[in-house]
């Protein structure tokens, strides 16, 4: 599976924007997806995830009532919507996949990582 993210860019505060994750492979409707981000200076963490049909999602504290993820298996594409963007949010944004849910829950080993897109957020 390889994974392609896309839609950073240079946003206001209390701006929106919206990442996509687009994935090849047969088997990305099968696995858990979600999105983590590095800020300059800091460790990678992790941002939201959602199951492999879209029943359950979970969300960083820092961006919950925020971020919205969801999935479309047809297009192979896991969507971020980030609204009410803030400065604190600036950081290169990863979309992961896994087989469990774990790896986003827990921690543990993403299965496939794609190249990240940046997100800058001026006040």
């Amino acid at each position: 599976v390889q994974l392609q993210a896309s839609g950073g860019g240079l946003v206001q505060a209390g701006g929106s924007l919206r990442l996509s994750c687009a994935a090849s492979g047969r088997t990305f409707s099968s696995l858990a997806v979600g999105w983590f981000r590095q800020a300059p200076g800091r460790e990678r963490e992790f941002v939201a995830f959602i199951s492999w049909g879209g029943g359950s999602a979970d969300y960083a504290d820092s961006v919950k009532g925020r971020f919205t993820i969801s999935r479309d298996n047809a297009k192979n594409t896991v969507y971020l919507q980030m609204n009410s963007l803030k400065p604190e949010d600036t950081a290169v944004y990863f979309c992961a996949a896994a087989i469990t849910p774990r790896p986003f829950l827990a921690g543990g080993d993403i299965n496939y990582w794609g190249k990240g897109t940046e997100v800058t957020v001026s006040s």
